[in-house]
């Protein structure tokens, strides 16, 4: 079901007491796009979330944020934007006051930046973990979902990396990206998108472990596939219930729509360790 039929990519929608905010990739309401709903159906824009850019950075392709409480009056937001330094993209972490912001980044330097790989995109934090994609498709190598582990003050990495999964199954295509993490009864379910964000083949995956750095086991076939090339999805539980949002393309102009990606929502249920999306 499409919830806000505007230029919305990339959504993550983030619950504070009755209210959600949702964020989005860099579009007609400025560097982080920025919604706020009661209900999850009904979204009125709020505006930027990241007004300033840090100095490592430039606007234009600040793409894919996602947001967490990280204690009383302090939100973190992990984001991707443009490392002209390098020519590729990064991972930058900005702080705020207030869950829709104004986010700050006053660091001199990306968080991540894989330049030999191709750059680094699509942070996702979970707990004391942070989940991100190697943009090896900008360069010709392999993609991977890697994870790290998050110091106390969520604000840098510590200890080694662990690469998780990349593409080998043939609906993925040249890649893999958009890593979300959910826990569920002891198991680790990895959500993420793949093949090529323009195109119809497009679509999400779903992979399950033992523990935050798996090793993660995919289900195979796409959990959700379609005309309008559905992904980079993200799972809010609220009110007992799993809530699906992702976005995708006018079915009828995927990679042209004047809009481009707008955001949809479906329920998520599960049988095991199978997850269903439910439009």
């Amino acid at each position: 079901m499409e919830v806000y039929g505007e230029n919305f990519a990339d959504p993550f929608v983030l619950a504070v007491g009755e209210l959600f905010y949702a964020f989005a990739t860099n579009g007609p309401l400025g560097n982080v796009q920025t919604l706020r709903s009661t209900d999850l159906r009904t979204w009125e824009p709020v505006g930027d979330a990241l007004p300033t850019l840090p100095a490592w950075t430039v606007p234009g392709r600040v793409w894919a944020p996602e947001v967490v409480a990280h204690g009383p009056d302090r939100y973190l937001m992990y984001y991707t934007s443009a490392d002209p330094a390098t020519g590729h993209q990064a991972v930058g972490v900005a702080v705020a006051t207030e869950p829709k912001g104004p986010y700050v980044d006053k660091s001199l330097n990306p968080l991540i930046s894989q330049a030999d790989e191709g750059g680094s995109i699509d942070a996702s934090p979970f707990r004391n973990w942070l989940y991100w994609k190697n943009d090896g498709n900008a360069i010709g190598v392999d993609t991977w979902i890697y994870a790290r582990q998050l110091s106390a003050d969520g604000r840098t990495l510590v200890g080694p990396s662990h690469r998780l999964i990349k593409q080998d199954l043939e609906w993925e295509g040249a890649l893999v990206e958009a890593p979300y993490v959910v826990e569920r009864n002891g198991r680790f379910h990895l959500f993420y998108s793949a093949n090529a964000f323009d195109r119809a083949d497009y679509a999400v995956g779903h992979a399950v472990g033992p523990s935050p750095t798996g090793p993660f086991t995919k289900s195979g076939d796409p959990i959700v596939s379609g005309p309008g090339g559905p992904g980079h999805n993200m799972v809010l539980s609220t009110g007992g219930r799993d809530w699906f949002f992702y976005h995708a393309w006018d079915p009828n102009q995927v990679g042209t729509d004047p809009r481009g990606r707008t955001m949809h929502l479906a329920e998520l249920t599960w049988s095991g360790d199978r997850p269903t999306v439910r439009e």
